[in-house]
């Protein structure tokens, strides 16, 4: 793909750090990144990614705006409350870059759905709230051969990990949290409570771990590290990760390759 002037000096800071080039801005600008869940983490996540100038997103999540997601879920405004965060998210990128090809779905992941909603993607990032639902869009990812970044956030500490479950030898989310989490029956930031600068910071790291996957075959940037799960504390500022083993038992992936 050839960039224009205008995309060009848009992304200026990107071409001339060599691990990413106009090579690597090209590349981003073919790429179709599926973004499930527009809260904490996919709200601060979009705005880096639209950012990059990835060229295709997808964003999905079946709820409203409301008044208490203003402290974290920074693409939204008090004039957003009550409308779909789908469509609130696509109005907001359109403001911000409108060359960015944007399909929207308010569609609840389920079983029977995921592997169509995550179709056709060349990495799913996923900023939801539920065990349940991340474990639903992991499997179909494995299912799918996609690639997936995922997120999460409580309080003061996050975590993101990088899964490619469908080849043989790496993990997936399920190897890395079980069976137990199947059911919807996890605490909620309602419950819990979150600080909204540690929802931004993860969200960043999951922005800045996407654009590492979607350009790795081109560039000499660290990778994301596939397999791996980075844990952020925000009480005594660290970030130390961890490496997943691949359960040959896991009912999603052991038999996917």
């Amino acid at each position: 793909m050839t960039l224009s002037s205008a995309r060009l000096e848009r992304f200026a800071r990107h071409i001339v750090i060599p691990e990413i080039g106009g090579a690597g801005q090209a590349m981003l600008a073919e790429k179709h990144l599926m973004l499930v869940g527009l809260g904490g983490i996919g709200a601060p996540a979009l705005q880096y990614l639209a950012g990059a100038g990835i060229g295709r997103l997808t964003l999905l999540d079946d709820g409203v705006v409301e008044l208490s997601n203003l402290q974290r879920q920074t693409i939204y405004t008090a004039r957003d409350i009550g409308h779909g965060k789908a469509v609130a998210a696509r109005r907001w990128l359109a403001n911000f870059d409108d060359a960015i090809e944007v399909a929207i779905s308010d569609a609840r992941v389920t079983r029977d759905n995921a592997s169509t909603l995550v179709a056709g993607a060349d990495l799913a990032l996923d900023g939801t709230d539920t065990f349940a639902t991340r474990l639903t869009i992991s499997d179909a990812c494995v299912a799918m051969r996609i690639p997936l970044l995922s997120a999460a956030v409580g309080r003061f500490q996050g975590q993101v990990g990088a899964f490619r479950g469908h080849l043989a030898g790496e993990p997936c989310y399920r190897c890395f949290v079980g069976d137990a989490f199947d059911a919807e029956d996890c605490d909620s930031c309602a419950e819990d409570g979150m600080l909204g600068a540690m929802a931004g910071w993860v969200g960043a790291l999951a922005a800045m771990q996407s654009i590492k996957c979607l350009i790795e075959p081109l560039t000499t940037l660290e990778g994301p590290q596939w397999g791996r799960v980075h844990l952020l504390d925000g009480l005594a500022p660290s970030l130390r990760s961890f490496a997943i083993a691949k359960d040959p038992a896991c009912r999603a992936c052991s038999s996917a390759v």
